[in-house]
């Protein structure tokens, strides 16, 4: 018995065509959002490389099957691993929240960098 499948692919949903759209052709004319993004990926980074200190994040991270090195795969940043797409998402991810839900963590602020920033853009100044 054989069957016939399609490999028809539907038309992608209009929410993901206008974030596509807004990735490949909105351009940033504002010296301050160059900033603030930067300031964010060396805080996001930071934040990932400290993380490598705690034995309980650095566990969590690597391959599934111990040894495993994908060629062309994903790099986490401060480490050996070279991962498939979905494994390195994760270990990048666990990094770089390390320290935001470790309750062992306490600094003179509560957020990082990311957040202040948002959240000083959405107050008022008088």
């Amino acid at each position: 018995m054989s069957f016939h499948i399609l490999n028809v692919r539907p038309q992608p949903d209009q929410v993901l065509v206008d974030i596509a759209d807004y990735v490949m052709n909105y351009k940033v004319a504002s010296d301050l959002a160059y900033e603030t993004a930067r300031n964010c990926l060396i805080d996001t980074l930071g934040c990932g490389l400290e993380a490598l200190e705690y034995p309980a994040c650095t566990k969590l991270l690597g391959p599934v099957v111990q040894g495993t090195v994908v060629p062309n795969g994903a790099k986490v940043p401060g480490t050996q691993f070279q991962l498939d797409p979905v494994q390195a998402a994760f270990n990048i991810g666990a990094l770089i929240r390390w320290l935001d839900f470790n309750d062992t963590w306490l600094a003179a602020e509560w957020a990082t960098l990311p957040t202040i920033s948002a959240a000083s853009w959405r107050r008022p100044t008088c």
